[in-house]
């Protein structure tokens, strides 16, 4: 098995939306905002390549909204995913699957493009994996986070064929080497691979930890719907990831790809960080 960071580029969201009731003051030091409030965040997919199947897990935010969509989240850098998979000697077409770990536009929107004036996956011989219960709740959205759920990032998946559930009961996914931490706080059944990999257990983070910046217990985000089911899912995993010694991926830190964990008379920190090429 080989793992493959895959950057799609940097956006900009509102700090006091990120970190919730932490203060400004705070988080600031760790990720500072510029004049108008927003932060830099990283919008950081991974590659698995396993045998004869080849693994994307999340595909960013895309580009075939239109520029009034993107004035807000202000899409900076050099990276784009069709860039970044030519990196490492690869293109669409190559992807056997794309794995969800759920459907915000930041994390989908790069799984549906444009031909004319029709939506289609973006990869033409992948399959899609989501779970049931996320795509319901996905497609029937409440009110407060259906801005996040685009329709457009998300029925062309079900309307080409190429849609599949993942077992959500079964231990391992693909084989024993791809299993799932199942959470529900930012999102109904939000899915977290857990890959082994070079003899240690690496746990992709998705929105449950964005960034090393969320790592106390109570940096919790504004856009969570269930923000005290995100407090019991944090101490859970954290725990479990510093007793087992995980390696965490981030998704959204613009910095650090990965670190390890250790405790601390403040509680669970980072050890140590590094890229997963150092790995």
């Amino acid at each position: 098995m080989k793992l493959y960071t895959i950057d799609t580029g940097l956006f900009k969201l509102d700090g006091g939306a990120m970190f919730g009731v932490v203060p400004k003051a705070i988080w600031n030091k760790t990720n500072p905002a510029d004049e108008n409030n927003l932060c830099t965040w990283a919008m950081r997919c991974l590659l698995v390549e396993d045998g004869d199947r080849l693994i994307l897990i999340d595909t960013g935010i895309g580009n075939k909204q239109d520029a009034k969509f993107f004035s807000h989240y202000y899409l900076h850098g050099d990276a784009t995913l069709d860039n970044s998979l030519a990196k490492h000697g690869f293109n669409r077409d190559d992807i056997t699957d794309v794995f969800l770990t759920h459907l915000h536009f930041d994390h989908v929107g790069g799984a549906v493009e444009r031909e004319g004036e029709t939506l289609v996956p973006a990869f033409k011989k992948a399959t899609y994996w989501s779970n049931e219960k996320h795509w319901q709740w996905a497609t029937n959205p409440n009110d407060r986070e259906k801005a996040s759920f685009l329709k457009e990032n998300i029925l062309p998946i079900q309307e080409s064929g190429q849609l599949k559930f993942v077992d959500t009961n079964s231990e391992a996914i693909f084989n024993e080497n791809f299993r799932l931490r199942l959470v529900s706080g930012h999102t109904e059944s939000m899915m977290l691979p857990l890959i082994k990999y070079k003899g240690k257990q690496l746990l992709y983070m998705a929105d449950l930890t964005p960034s090393t910046g969320h790592l106390p217990i109570p940096y919790v985000m504004a856009y969570d719907m269930f923000p005290l089911t995100t407090l019991g899912e944090k101490k859970a995993i954290l725990g479990e990831a510093v007793d087992h010694e995980f390696v965490l991926y981030f998704e959204h830190d613009p910095i650090n790809e990965c670190c390890t964990l250790q405790r601390t008379e403040k509680g669970i920190r980072v050890k140590e960080t590094f890229k997963l090429a150092e790995l």
